[in-house]
């Protein structure tokens, strides 16, 4: 599997702060495959759009995983840079990480992240702090193996027919 790695933070991408969350999906996701592009971007709509079409169309990675911007923040849009340039939306992959949050904060049910497919990759958005980036990636991790083998078109394991 390939990845990309996208954190969305004003600070990070100025040099003010370290981003922790972007190096460690990469490090939670070595065992399945490699990190091809990782990229810091500040909380702009249209920047955050041009990186994840190029990571898509040009890049072509399975799964990319946006870390950062899915709050209450005004500066918060990473959920709607990324329903901009989906094509099909996978709200069950936000809903069992939210739900898997909630046992942990209440704060969860305020994340806003969602998840959904442009050509054959899966964009998954994460929330910011490492903690919640760990929590979240051990929900995901196990269903990604399915999905990126479903959608580079292998469909003779889907519907229970192992």
């Amino acid at each position: 599997m390939t990845f990309g790695v996208v954190c969305v933070s004003d600070r990070c991408s100025k040099g003010v702060c370290e981003d922790k969350s972007g190096p460690l999906i990469s490090e939670m996701l070595s065992t399945l495959g490699k990190t091809e592009k990782y990229v810091l971007v500040p909380d702009e709509k249209e920047e955050i759009e041009k990186v994840l079409i190029n990571l898509c169309d040009d890049v072509k990675v399975n799964v990319i995983f946006t870390t950062g911007g899915t709050g209450f923040s005004p500066r918060d849009i990473t959920p709607e840079a990324t329903k901009a340039v989906i094509e099909k939306d996978v709200p069950g992959i936000a809903e069992a990480i939210r739900q898997k949050s909630l046992e942990i904060t209440e704060k969860a049910m305020l994340s806003r992240a969602v998840s959904g497919i442009r050509k054959n990759s899966l964009i998954i958005n994460l929330p910011g702090s490492p903690k919640a980036v760990k929590e979240a990636l051990e929900v995901v991790i196990p269903v990604l193996p399915h999905a990126v083998e479903v959608l580079s078109g292998n469909t003779l394991n889907c519907g229970g027919n192992y």
